[in-house]
């Protein structure tokens, strides 16, 4: 396959955020570019599909070894197109409301998707890079995307400059790397050591792409331009960005350091616990001081960034079919919370008051998505931490580490749990009457969602089976 790799995903992504560019030239209407970016979404998942069954490329491109394709990463890409396209079916009419240049704002959706399946396929730091920054580029214009608002535009900006600051640091990591090695390569292969002590170059290379690859994925202690840039985008872009942007930054984290590390792990093993432990404790413990839920969302993301780091601390095949189970269920869940979320006027806790009695089925479906944030048993979030633990229990150096992300899980109960609390057992607030702009189409898609999310909990090899076609 390595001669006429297949770019379906990567080519047809980007010749659709083109396509989408052009048609907001020539479309007035606001309402079309949402059909149109779901018609090429469905395009492309069945390209990605035929890929993924029949190994049959649409474009045979001698890439010369810098992507490599299987199942495991087709699987993964696929994942997140299904996941992208429940988002824009979910969300399409609130991305219609940010402003004037809707056909762009999904123009910038399909850049990042391109860059998305970059960073699932590469093969070499140079293809990372490239990945890293075709994703990073388009959801700086995505985060400031809302100019009437002052704090969208200074999540913009900070999310800019810590961005660049990051991409700076891998930068360097990618030279101290190619300087180090012997071969004098960026192919991921050659940079593969045997066991033994690490050359220098080669060490302080791997620290600041650890540096710059916990910055992208909101890793602590590189964590903090998260909360406020979650909290100042636009909260539909937000969901996009704490799921699909983050799913696929620990993808490509996971597949350097296994390709390009895997042989030295017990030599940079100690960091991740560290930075594990302190991503667990930080985000689950300043979430639950949060009053409004859209910023406790965006720290649970952090303390749901400690459990993916499971992954790569472990590095085995249970880690590997854990990260995908948990990239679903993680994205699922929290595209499905966003939709709700996006329908509130009063984004606090109190906001969520006596929901149950206005919208049964919003406050039903929410329900299902906090508790597979949470982990409870029958919801795929259970099941997709259960894997990750299971992958750090079967390593086996660290069990202390799988005993605080236990009790990390517990105090996450009590944030997702007041959430439900208010949906179910407070009275709202009855002077205040809100326009519900909920449609029957709208809440079909929710109850398809939760349905999702709990047949992968019951049934995950629905999709683990996928990885081994």
């Amino acid at each position: 396959m390595a001669d006429g790799i297949n770019m379906n995903a990567i080519i047809l992504t980007a010749i659709w955020g083109i396509v989408m560019m052009l048609a907001g030239a020539f479309i007035k209407n606001k309402s079309t570019p949402k059909y149109l970016a779901i018609g090429g979404l469905v395009l492309i998942i069945l390209a990605n599909g035929i890929e993924l069954n029949w190994q049959e490329p649409l474009f045979a491109i001698d890439v010369k070894d810098m992507l490599h394709t299987n199942s495991f990463n087709l699987t993964f890409i696929a994942v997140m197109l299904v996941c992208t396209l429940l988002y824009f079916l979910l969300n399409g009419r609130d991305i219609e409301k940010v402003g004037n240049h809707v056909a762009e704002y999904f123009a910038l959706i399909f850049f990042v998707l391109c860059g998305v399946a970059i960073v699932a396929t590469f093969n070499t730091l140079l293809m990372l890079f490239i990945g890293i920054e075709i994703i990073s580029i388009p959801l700086y214009i995505l985060t400031g995307s809302d100019k009437r608002n002052l704090k969208s535009n200074e999540a913009a900006l900070k999310y800019f400059l810590m961005g660049s600051f990051s991409t700076g640091i891998m930068l360097m990591g990618i030279a101290f790397i190619y300087g180090g090695n012997t071969s004098a390569s960026f192919f991921l292969d050659r940079i593969n050591m045997g066991a033994g002590t690490m050359p220098v170059m080669i060490a302080i290379g791997l620290v600041l792409l650890l540096i710059s690859m916990s910055f992208k994925v909101s890793a602590a202690p590189f964590h903090f331009w998260t909360p406020d840039v979650y909290d100042g985008a636009p909260t539909v872009f937000t969901s996009f960005m704490a799921t699909i942007v983050k799913a696929a930054g620990f993808f490509a984290f996971v597949r350097l350091f296994e390709n390009a590390f895997g042989t030295v792990q017990p030599q940079w093993q100690k960091l991740i616990v560290v930075i594990t432990a302190a991503t667990l404790l930080i985000g689950n413990l300043t979430a639950v001081f949060q009053q409004s839920v859209k910023r406790m969302l965006a720290y649970s993301s952090i303390a749901q960034a400690g459990f993916m780091l499971f992954a790569l601390f472990a590095l085995n095949e249970k880690a590997k079919e854990g990260l995908v189970l948990y990239a679903a269920a993680y994205s699922l869940a929290t595209i499905g919370i966003f939709a709700v979320l996006i329908k509130m006027n009063d984004y606090t806790i109190d906001g969520f008051n006596g929901l149950a009695k206005k919208q049964p089925i919003l406050a039903l479906t929410a329900t299902i998505f906090l508790l597979s944030l949470t982990g409870i048993p029958l919801t795929a979030g259970f099941q997709a931490k259960f894997y990750m633990l299971l992958a750090a229990v079967s390593n086996g150096h660290q069990i202390w580490l799988v005993i605080l992300a236990v009790l990390c899980a517990a105090i996450s109960a009590y944030y997702y749990f007041r959430v439900i609390q208010a949906m179910y057992f407070k009275d709202g607030n009855e002077t205040v009457e809100q326009e519900w702009d909920v449609t029957p189409a709208f809440k079909a898609l929710l109850v398809i969602t939760a349905g999702l999310i709990i047949a992968l909990g019951i049934y995950p090899n629905l999709l683990l089976d996928w990885l081994h076609y």
